[in-house]
């Protein structure tokens, strides 16, 4: 029995192994992953790597086994509820023993557009009759981080207004991840994954200023206006409105977050936006 990491060499991807690795031996961990020179790091590491696109129905046969463990980390194309499918019908057909799946805050109950596909995925997995644990992950701080250097030129904007953001370090959400592929308990379960401390835009904008020693306020802007700041900065309209959604699903409460579940799962405070945007600043 292995444990199967998908998309192992993406962001989460990446610490979701590194977590791995400081809890089990590497040969119980497998990558599942697109590029093999990407994954040679993995492999270095004592990691079996398996080479598989979620569109590659055949590869997918042959990425899983049974007994596995097999986390399923949700994909970026457009596409990527089928890719979520074909791996579940693999992993079904391989007669895997579990499947983890990362999805987002609220579940069934996530009404923004870009939960759709997650809403979906839980279902599907559902009807295949495959043992489960959902890990519905809330926003992570590095969506704003990443952007400090542009945040420092042109202020942050968006169009969530006073709204919540329960955000914690992917990091955290990747201990999370290792925490439900390496313990017991956790078959059929779902775990509503957010920070301790929600924060509004304004906080971020302010504590950035702070840290950074330079002004930056946040410039709440009507949705039209958002997606028009995003399409110019070079984001697909599609991609744009996805962005729009999200802010307005910040907007009424719907990623404040759900209780205590990660720093349970991980056995300490998950990470403050504040640090992250100290570590962002200084690496």
């Amino acid at each position: 029995m292995s444990i199967v990491v998908t998309a192992a060499t993406g962001h989460l991807g990446t610490l979701v192994v590194d977590e791995l690795l400081q809890r089990v031996p590497a040969d119980q961990v497998v990558a599942v992953a697109r590029n093999a020179q990407k994954a040679a790091p993995l492999a270095e590491r004592g990691v079996e790597v398996r080479i598989a696109d979620y569109n590659d129905t055949d590869a997918l046969a042959k990425a899983f086994g049974a007994d596995d463990t097999v986390l399923l980390i949700s994909g970026l194309d457009a596409n990527r509820l089928d890719q979520h499918k074909a791996v579940i019908t693999a992993a079904r057909e391989a007669g895997v023993a579990r499947i983890v799946y990362t999805g987002a805050l609220g579940g069934p109950e996530a009404d923004f557009d870009l939960a759709a596909d997650h809403r979906a995925t839980e279902q599907a997995i559902l009807d295949s009759g495959l043992t489960y644990t959902f890990l519905r992950n809330g926003w992570y701080n590095e969506v704003y981080t990443d952007q400090i250097p542009v945040q420092l030129q042109h202020g942050v904007v968006g169009s969530a207004g006073d709204g919540r953001i329960g955000s914690a370090a992917r990091r955290d959400y990747a201990a999370a991840a290792a925490v439900v592929l390496t313990g017991e308990g956790h078959e059929k379960k779902a775990y509503e994954l957010n920070g301790d401390t929600a924060w509004t835009l304004t906080e971020y904008a302010a504590e950035l200023a702070k840290q950074s020693g330079k002004p930056v306020a946040y410039n709440n802007v009507s949705p039209a206006d958002h997606a028009q700041v995003l399409i110019g900065a070079g984001l697909p309209e599609p991609v744009a409105q996805m962005f729009v959604g999200v802010d307005d699903a910040i907007s009424r409460g719907r990623l404040a977050g759900r209780g205590s579940d990660l720093a349970r799962l991980i056995g300490r405070p998950t990470t403050a936006i504040a640090d992250s945007i100290a570590a962002a600043l200084q690496g």
